[in-house]
Formats: structure tokens, C-alpha cells, sequence
């Protein structure tokens, strides 16, 4: 208990503060020039982690939206419920339906992910094609899809949007946004709710180093240049849209409570 209280607060102190907010879409775009730049240069050293099959790559970034969502789930519901609640914002009727509002950011984070992974597997299907080993007598088949090519023992060769880059910058920033209700959140020291949140907090802490680490290693080891520009470009812009734009309006899941000010109904991201 003690010690998670310890490790809530120090992280509290730098992932949770606005400067990380701000810096962050700056510092995954240095990642992708500098990872780019020493992958082109032959500088990279071998290591596990240019194995595809890697535990970090295969049990946390294959499945990242699902790990970023059952996570931000009970967080953004118990935090935002409290916080309302806490500062008589809301009554509990209006605080939990404040909460579902709140929930409905993963719902849209969901829409993004499904659509936009979805948009890079037909792109690559479209501008790509199949190089195989088959024999010279044989005749040569026209392949649809990257699926086809790889059942026929093939190479297929198109624009591969990184996807890794798209969705770990994009769950990166989404969570360290959410973690920004923590600034005006207060819970009693005895509460067994402050050791729920706190344990979430600390894993979502966690699960953004995973994620921001394995940005760097895709960075360094996959993809060319203009895939991993393009891919962390799409995963800022959504979390742009939302956050910077959408998520201002009254008609929206709207911000973590402390960007609303408890003299005004209207939303503000002055941090």
C-alpha cells in the first residue's frame, strides 16, 4: 500500500503533468527522424527486439488498443464519477451519466483504430504486388491481396503504413491525457477507491513506457521512412482532432473534468 502510494505520486509528479501533455507529440515525432535517421545509417545494433516475435510485440503492442481500453475504462469512470462528485459538481445521478459521457472517448478511440487500420490493410492491398518463386514454365498469377501473396509462399511489396507507429502514438497520447483529471482529483488517504485508482494509474504509467519504448524499437528497426512519418502523422492527428478540437464543443465526450472550469459551462485546455 505504501510503496504504491509512493510510486502514484512520483509518477503523478512527471507523466500525469501538463509539460508531458504538451512535449510528448513532439518527442514521438523526434523519435521517428532520429530512429530513421540511425536505422538508414546502419547504426542500430542487433538486439531481440528486431524479432517480430518479441513478448513485448506479441502479448502488449498486437493487442495495444485492447490493453489501452480495459485499462482507461474503469479509470476515466471511477476518476471522472469521483471528481464530479467530489467537487458538487454534479449529483450521483448526473455524475454517473457525467462518467458514461466521459466513457464514450474509447468509443470514438475504437472508431479510430478499426477505421484507420483498416484504411492502411486496403492501401497496401492496392498499391502492392506479389514477387514469387515459382518456376519459369509456370504462368504468372495476379494476386489481390497481401493474404493470397503470403499463401502462395510470396513477397508482397506495397505501401505499408505503420500501423505500430499510428496506434502507440495514438494510445500514448490518449492516455496521458486522461491521467490529466488526476490534477484536480483528491480521495480520501483511507479510501480503498484511491488504492483502485492508484493501481491503475501506476499501470497506465507503465503501459505508456511500453508503449513509447516500442515506438522507438519500430522507429529504429521496421519500416521505411515516409511509412512510420506517415503512420505517427495519422496517430497525432487523431489525437489532435479529439482532443485539441472535438472534444472543446458541448456536443462531444468532452475533456477530463479539470479542464472545465467551476465557473464556466465552456471547456478549456489552458495548461
Amino acid at each position: 500500500m505504501e510503496r504504491l502510494e509512493r510510486c502514484s505520486r512520483s509518477l503523478r509528479a512527471g507523466l500525469a503533468a501538463g509539460a508531458v501533455r504538451r512535449r510528448l507529440p513532439w518527442v514521438l515525432l523526434g523519435i521517428v527522424l532520429l530512429g530513421s535517421a540511425l536505422k538508414d545509417g546502419e547504426l542500430v545494433p542487433e538486439t531481440p527486439m528486431q524479432n517480430k516475435r518479441n513478448l513485448l510485440n506479441v502479448y502488449f503492442v498486437k493487442v495495444a488498443w485492447a490493453w489501452t481500453f480495459w485499462l482507461l475504462l474503469p479509470f476515466i469512470g471511477v476518476t471522472t464519477y469521483l471528481f464530479a462528485k467530489s467537487k458538487f459538481l454534479y449529483g450521483p445521478t448526473k455524475s454517473i451519466l457525467t462518467a458514461l459521457r466521459r466513457l464514450s472517448a474509447l468509443l470514438v478511440g475504437t472508431a479510430i483504430w478499426y477505421v484507420c487500420t483498416g484504411l492502411f490493410v486496403y492501401i497496401e492491398n492496392l498499391t502492392g504486388m506479389c514477387s514469387t518463386s515459382g518456376k519459369h514454365n509456370e504462368p504468372h498469377r495476379l494476386y489481390a491481396t497481401k493474404q493470397e501473396c503470403h499463401k502462395n509462399n510470396g513477397i508482397w511489396n506495397g505501401f505499408d503504413i505503420s500501423g505500430h507507429c499510428f496506434l502507440l502514438s495514438y494510445c500514448a497520447l490518449m492516455i496521458v491525457e486522461e491521467m490529466a483529471v488526476l490534477e484536480g482529483l483528491s480521495i480520501d488517504q483511507n479510501s480503498k477507491l484511491r488504492v483502485v485508482v492508484n493501481s491503475l494509474f501506476v499501470s497506465l504509467c507503465f503501459l505508456t513506457m511500453i508503449w513509447v519504448f516500442m515506438f522507438v524499437c519500430t522507429a529504429v528497426y521496421f519500416h521505411d521512412f515516409s511509412q512510420k512519418l506517415l503512420g505517427a502523422l495519422i496517430g497525432l492527428s487523431a489525437w489532435y482532432v479529439t482532443y485539441r478540437v472535438w472534444y472543446l464543443k458541448p456536443f462531444s465526450p468532452g475533456l477530463p473534468l479539470p479542464n472545465i472550469p467551476l465557473s464556466s459551462k465552456k471547456y478549456s485546455y489552458s495548461r
